[in-house]
């Protein structure tokens, strides 16, 4: 087995490119340092240095091994800055993957319930695409991922996904925006400046569908894979957006933005993943349970124009 303490002379001697300068810094005579670096090329069985002048120069495998020391310890110091910021032993550590195209008050919603449970819990919450953070479910750096879709069945990790509930869609828009659009809705979304999700999200394809069902075009001009990034838009007046319409009553308190209407049938579903078939942790048990009944009670799928 490596020692490690051998290992940081040598990475010390490498950077500083003599035994001599390495002293200076490690407040060790010459020959301690000689003594550990010969052990080491023992215990390794290849040579790490040559002589080059008053110098010493790495070798092929010395270049290989300071590569590996350099992440050693850069490892090292990240696991002593993360054992600093780690909760108390009364707090139980939570952490959870949201699917960048999860809105992010809906997420907040869907983990509140974590938020009050007792004893309490410290969250860590990892934004990203959903399939970078099922790789690091199934890595288990994480417990949990909030998604807009089941785990895929092409993707080679076992999980199990938990249906949270779902919300109709509507749409809204800014005043100026708003005031631009001609006829009743759905009809004034044709050639209507249009934000929308990226593809390959859930909700992309259902809407595509529903706007050929209706026989409108709008002029689709921004695509986003982060919800709040078109919200931004939208809420500066770029053009129409969606959102879930659990949303609304946050989104209408806003100055200037108006809902204009839902899409009648499309749903955009939330999906609890996680390792678990049978959730037995507390924070997982306290969202899914409390999503259901708020998603049932609040995710009104029903489409029409709205005044």
């Amino acid at each position: 087995m490596i020692n490690y303490k051998h290992l940081y002379y040598f990475r010390e001697v490498a950077a500083t490119g003599s035994i001599s300068r390495a002293c200076e810094s490690l407040k060790l005579t010459p020959q301690t340092i000689s003594g550990q670096l010969q052990l080491l090329e023992e215990s390794l069985g290849v040579k790490l240095f040559r002589k080059q002048g008053r110098n010493l120069e790495l070798t092929d495998a010395g270049h290989t091994a300071r590569r590996y020391a350099d992440e050693i310890f850069q490892l090292g110091s990240a696991l002593e800055q993360a054992l600093q910021n780690h909760p108390s032993g009364q707090e139980r550590l939570f952490r959870v993957g949201i699917v960048d195209v999860v809105p992010k008050t809906i997420a907040y919603k869907l983990l509140e319930p974590a938020m009050l449970l007792n004893p309490p819990i410290h969250i860590v919450c990892n934004e990203g695409p959903l399939q970078d953070l099922l790789g690091e479910l199934a890595m288990h750096r994480i417990e949990l991922v909030i998604a807009d879709k089941p785990l895929p069945n092409t993707m080679p990790i076992k999980g199990f996904s938990h249906r949270l509930g779902f919300s109709g869609i509507s749409f809204f828009a800014h005043a100026k925006v708003a005031a631009q659009l001609r006829g009743k809705f759905p009809q004034s979304l044709n050639n209507a400046p249009l934000l929308i999700p990226s593809e390959g999200t859930s909700v992309r394809n259902e809407l595509m569908n529903w706007f050929h069902q209706q026989k409108v075009q709008p002029k689709i001009i921004g695509e986003f894979d982060d919800s709040a990034l078109m919200r931004a838009f939208g809420f500066g007046g770029a053009g129409i957006f969606i959102a879930p319409s659990v949303q609304e009553g946050t989104f209408t308190q806003e100055v200037d933005i108006q809902c204009i209407g839902r899409a009648d049938g499309v749903m955009e579903q939330f999906f609890a993943i996680s390792v678990e078939r049978r959730i037995s942790h507390p924070a997982v048990l306290a969202i899914t349970k409390s999503a259901q009944d708020w998603l049932q009670t609040s995710g009104l799928i029903t489409g029409r124009n709205l005044p």
